[in-house]
């Protein structure tokens, strides 16, 4: 059995979950901008009240490990090496992309896209990145990962050379600025957002094979590089 609190804060969404042996139980989100360090503290200490556990209580804490914003991606992991820490609780990092894949599995299951049959698509799900790239994976409807998670540039032929004879569904923040310019046959596109929910069953799988993160050494997948921008200000203040 596995008690594990899900945290997933890599986009302008931020999102914990409860879950048991891989099922939700309780979930709280929010997509009012990035103030996720304070919104994440109030949704953990929600979750825990509304199902009567303490921290010392979970057998473990889960948490995107990106690639996302590189802002939210270290809020998430602080929060969750606190928890761990504090806890004496092991740590599980889970693909924030592989995540976002198993939300659409979960709403197409639902009837919430329609699509399909999606154990026949190509699920590409895509966070956003800076102008027209965006960071994507290629997946099937079980989880397995068909083409690595990498930045790509978004132009008419992305993508075209992969398995070019299957439908692919593309979804997340970053599939919106792509409708204008990928827009070949075979290509369905659907409105799905990151949520710790995606999470569960992939924290729970990993929870009994024992692929636990080292919480002094663990770090998000960024990526690429944070690049900090200087200000006018900054800049007309040295002059």
């Amino acid at each position: 059995m596995s008690l594990i609190l899900c945290i997933e804060t890599g986009t302008n969404i931020c999102s914990a979950a409860l879950s048991h042996d891989g099922a939700l139980l309780s979930l709280r989100e929010s997509e009012e901008g990035r103030d996720h360090a304070q919104r994440l503290a109030s949704f953990i200490d929600e979750l825990l009240r509304e199902n009567d556990i303490d921290a010392d209580e979970l057998d473990a804490v889960a948490v995107g490990m990106g690639p996302g914003s590189y802002t939210g991606l270290r809020i998430g992991t602080s929060v969750a090496k606190g928890i761990c820490y504090g806890a004496g609780k092991p740590l599980i990092g889970v693909s924030s992309l592989k995540s976002l894949a198993m939300v659409a599995v979960e709403d197409y299951n639902a009837g919430i896209i329609e699509c399909g049959p999606i154990e026949e698509m190509l699920l590409c799900p895509m966070i956003d990145a800076r102008r027209m790239e965006v960071y994507s994976a290629v997946y099937d409807s079980a989880g397995d990962e068909l083409l690595p998670v990498d930045a790509r540039i978004i132009d008419e032929d992305s993508l075209s050379d992969f398995m070019p004879d299957r439908q692919m569904l593309l979804f997340g923040g970053g599939a919106s600025k792509c409708r204008d310019v990928m827009r070949r046959p075979g290509l369905v596109y659907a409105s799905v957002a990151p949520s710790a929910r995606g999470m569960a069953a992939l924290a729970d799988s990993k929870f009994k094979n024992g692929e636990f993160e080292n919480v002094a050494y663990f770090e998000p997948f960024y990526l690429k590089e944070f690049v900090a921008g200087i200000s006018k200000k900054g800049l007309l203040g040295g002059m």
